[in-house]
């Protein structure tokens, strides 16, 4: 099962994250309970990354997203997304890696000069072990310095303490980030949770 796909790619880049980064958990709740409008998911391949924006309205409606996976097993190995809040001028970093691994350790990624913090894992699931988490435009653009071949990796270490780096490509990582956060900013709303005064209209 890949759980990056269609509306739980939304809920986990965009709404509840974004939303609790926003707004705060009591309006997220409320935000990820209401019915989704009517459409679908606005995807634009850039390189090797995806860029997509929800009809849902959400602090953050965009999303850039890529996924690893062994097609013979059918089974997802990595999957990466980055979403924008405007609203707090921050993003919303969300990856799933498989079970089995080490919650202690976390995960770092890493390109030829840059190497994130290491990141907690927040939750696990029958498909995987996810990291949900904000970060700062610093990290950002420190994996947007990539090495000429694009190659990337996730660190992670598994149970029996063995080490595995999880390869992926930035490879059209920037000009992704950038049409995300410009589409994420035209389409980006707030949601009031029900009771609540309308929110006045962005400027």
């Amino acid at each position: 099962m890949k759980v990056f796909e269609g509306k739980s790619a939304v809920a986990m880049a965009g709404v509840v994250l974004g939303a609790v980064l926003a707004c705060g958990p009591a309006q997220a709740q409320a935000q990820a309970q209401a019915p989704q409008a009517p459409g679908k998911l606005d995807m634009t391949q850039v390189e090797d990354w995806q860029v997509r924006c929800s009809p849902v309205a959400s602090p953050s409606p965009c999303d850039m997203f890529q996924e690893m996976a062994n097609k013979d097993r059918n089974q997802r190995i990595l999957a990466i997304s980055v979403a924008y809040v405007p609203s707090v001028d921050r993003y919303a970093l969300t990856v799933a890696v498989p079970l089995g691994v080490s919650i202690p350790k976390g995960i770092t990624l890493q390109s030829d000069s840059y190497t994130t913090p290491a990141f907690r894992y927040r939750r696990c699931d029958r498909d995987g072990c996810y990291v949900e988490a904000p970060v700062d435009k610093s990290v950002i653009e420190g994996l947007a310095k990539s090495s000429p071949d694009g190659r990337a990796r996730a660190n992670i270490v598994v149970d029996n303490g063995k080490a595995y780096a999880l390869t992926f490509s930035l490879k059209g990582f920037a000009a992704a980030h950038d049409d995300m956060v410009g589409k994420a900013r035209a389409k980006a709303k707030a949601v009031s949770p029900p009771g609540a005064a309308p929110a006045a209209p962005q400027q």
